[in-house]
């Protein structure tokens, strides 16, 4: 069996293969400060009586890394491969600087490109609002990059004296009644707006209508008020772990 771990900056999704097929997945918050020995408690427990050969990482938080390559070097049985310069990806990097790309956001181009084509674009709502492109010949081709709908509210409460932390759900109306109203609009439908807008930028440079795929902690909520169709995958990062693994063996 093959551990996927993807730490984000502010969450970390683990998925367990059993081959191509995800047999189970978590979710746990991404603390910089834990040692080795408490990521391998915490795997281990995760784990249980699993037999895990190997695993793959990707991360964006090098404190993190450090540990979990200790941790897991005692877990798995055979390799732990970490993504970063100079892994096999099986796609063409167009970049100016492809050691400057975060991990996710390769696994996320290789995912794509796998699962459902090319050429492709990747939402991550993650932390961070990221768009990643797969072009027609299948290279990744770039992206962009804006701050995550989370930040961007504790942002608004932390610099605003009368604005207060709301719950994100969808309002009915883009005009909200009140504060709490006003507040979710401007975030999710503002996102949506923001999101939609890039997207349509992307695909006049692409000259195709790529398909798109969203994933990350608000993909669910944000996807469907896109202003195109929009496939949701919640586990593309750890699917693209798992090619990568397969492309690095």
């Amino acid at each position: 069996m093959l551990l996927a771990v993807d730490v984000g900056n502010s969450e970390m999704a683990i998925g367990l293969f059993d081959g191509p097929r995800l047999v189970d997945r978590w979710r746990v918050a991404t603390v910089s400060g834990r040692t080795p020995d408490e990521y391998g408690l915490l795997l281990g427990g995760l784990l249980g009586d699993h037999r895990v050969t190997a695993a793959a990482v990707a991360s964006v938080v090098p404190a993190v890394t450090r540990s979990l390559r200790i941790a897991l070097a005692d877990l798995v049985e055979d390799d732990v491969l970490v993504v970063g310069a100079g892994i096999k990806t099986g796609m063409p990097m167009n970049l100016d600087n492809p050691r400057e790309v975060g991990a996710d956001r390769v696994a996320n181009a290789v995912a794509a490109k796998d699962r459902i084509g090319s050429p492709a674009i990747v939402v991550d709502f993650g932390t961070a609002t990221t768009i990643d492109v797969v072009d027609a010949t299948g290279a990744f081709r770039g992206g962009a990059i804006s701050a995550g709908i989370a930040i961007s509210l504790e942002a608004l409460v932390e610099s605003t004296s009368a604005l207060h932390r709301v719950d994100l759900a969808v309002p009915e109306h883009a005009i909200g009644r009140n504060t709490t109203e006003a507040i979710q609009s401007g975030m999710l439908f503002g996102f949506a707006g923001l999101v939609s807008g890039l997207i349509d930028r992307v695909r006049a440079e692409l000259g195709t209508d790529a398909a798109v795929v969203a994933t990350g902690g608000f993909a669910r909520q944000v996807a469907p008020l896109l202003s195109m169709a929009c496939v949701v995958d919640d586990n593309l990062t750890l699917y693209g772990l798992r090619s990568l693994f397969d492309r690095n063996q």
